[in-house]
């Protein structure tokens, strides 16, 4: 039991959870995007059964243990090229307290991303054309990136860490491929907002300069921001604004105490409401772009995210 518990702690699933809310964006927006194409031409008693096809669910399903594995098995090899690190700074963590061994660590971080590709690779058959195939191995590989080279460069850390939350969103979105080039730039909102959390998070053990968080701040408001514009271009402004106040409400109270007195224990607060207010940003996402319903389901994953949280480490 230990051992599996030890697992579970590698895997992050507090994180995992908000990850799920990233495809439930993704998935949101693509459909939306259906809508708009389907309305000028298609009767509007037929848009839902053209939209949602009797393989719709399965392949939300997909998608979503998809993004588990990926997700997973990223954050299980982060530790795994941590090992040494942790040992001197984190030794209560599974591998440097003993509890798995590393070439443990490395079969399940590996097999969940291994995971996570296959899943993906059944979302659309044949899966060698499948945009949601090619994601999820365009994802893995940055995760990898990030865990072994990416997070000790001061510029090039944080993008690549946004990066694989960017392409997270993509993976969702992929539900209805053509859709995509049509929306992939809203993947570049989630890079922005994980960079800020992840430039801060660097001083999360020892402490962090105030420039860094100032430098936060600028960011988390840029992607309030944009999410209100797209929200006004919809016409959804009035669904969203609820969800962006949330998420405002959640991000900016621990990010201004670090700012105000930037130390580790502070620090990590700010890191672990940014990360699990991601939730709350997909949430918003869901509302901009029309599906205020999707959007009230979102939350009901905050509660079991927080309450993960409680139990296994975020950061």
């Amino acid at each position: 039991m230990q051992k599996l518990i030890g697992l579970l702690r590698l895997a992050r699933p507090a994180n995992i959870v908000t990850a799920f809310s990233d495809i439930g964006a993704g998935v949101a927006i693509a459909y939306f995007g259906v809508l708009q194409s389907l309305k000028a031409t298609a009767p509007e008693g037929t848009i839902m059964g053209a939209t949602i096809g009797t393989n719709f669910y399965l392949q939300v399903a997909l998608l979503m243990v998809a993004t588990l594995g990926l997700y997973g098995g990223g954050v299980v090899m982060n530790d795994v090229f941590d090992a040494e690190l942790d040992a001197v700074e984190r030794p209560e963590r599974p591998i440097p307290s003993g509890l798995i061994s590393k070439n443990a660590a490395t079969v399940w971080g590996l097999g969940l991303l291994l995971l996570g590709i296959v899943c993906a690779g059944l979302v659309h058959w044949p899966y060698f054309l499948s945009p949601s195939f090619y994601l999820a191995i365009t994802t893995a590989a940055a995760a990898l990136l990030y865990d072994a080279w990416g997070k000790h460069q001061n510029i090039f850390g944080p993008i690549n860490m946004g990066l694989c939350r960017g392409l997270n969103l993509l993976l969702g979105m992929s539900i209805f491929p053509h859709v995509i080039p049509q929306y992939w730039f809203l993947a570049l909102v989630p890079v922005v907002y994980i960079a800020a959390i992840t430039m801060i998070s660097r001083g999360e053990v020892h402490g962090g300069k105030k420039n860094t968080m100032y430098g936060a701040v600028f960011l988390y408001v840029l992607v309030v921001a944009s999410i209100l514009v797209i929200s006004f271009f919809n016409e959804t402004a009035l669904f969203t604004l609820p969800f962006v106040l949330l998420f405002a409400a959640m991000i900016f109270p621990p990010l201004a105490k670090a700012v105000a007195q930037p130390s580790g224990p502070k620090i990590g607060k700010a890191v672990k409401a940014g990360v699990l207010s991601l939730i709350l940003m997909n949430a918003a996402w869901a509302a901009a772009f029309g599906a205020p319903v999707a959007a009230l389901c979102m939350l009901l994953l905050l509660p079991l995210s927080m309450g993960l949280a409680k139990a296994f480490a975020v950061t």
